[in-house]
């Protein structure tokens, strides 16, 4: 008397549902990443573009020291008094509003990236120029 074993293992894997799990994810990914939109600085560097530059004599320079305080054109000044300059110049200038963001070498990200941000959000060009006192090593 032979016994069979009628509980066979099937070595094969059914795709069909994790191919569909995976489709509504690409699907997914495609649609959200499409929605976010990146926050980032409209930054224009110093050098070569085919538009031209805006007037020097209109431009407003930004300077900023290693311990963190403002110079606007040479006098000193603070960062609500560089928020209201950029008021006055956006209402004057309108779309031509610039300035120029001179940072020292050993100034802190944080309050070059606050100059730029502010200018962002007003939408005052500006311009990054190289640090002051940097030497760049070949």
């Amino acid at each position: 008397m032979a016994v069979k074993s009628r509980s066979k293992v099937s070595a094969q894997f059914n795709m069909s549902s994790l191919t569909d799990i995976i489709f509504l994810l690409l699907i997914f990914f495609m649609l959200t990443s499409s929605i976010v939109t990146p926050n980032a600085l409209n930054l224009q560097l110093p050098g070569k573009k085919t538009s031209p530059p805006p007037p020097k004599a209109k431009n407003k320079v930004v300077a900023i020291s290693t311990d963190g305080n403002y110079t606007l054109n040479g006098s000193p000044i603070s960062f609500e008094g560089i928020k209201r300059q950029m008021e006055s110049l956006k209402r004057i200038d309108k779309e031509k509003a610039a300035i120029v963001v001179s940072p020292a070498a050993k100034a802190s990200n944080e309050t070059v990236v606050a100059i730029l941000d502010l200018a962002y959000k007003m939408e005052v060009r500006a311009v990054l120029t190289e640090p002051s006192g940097y030497t760049q090593k070949n």
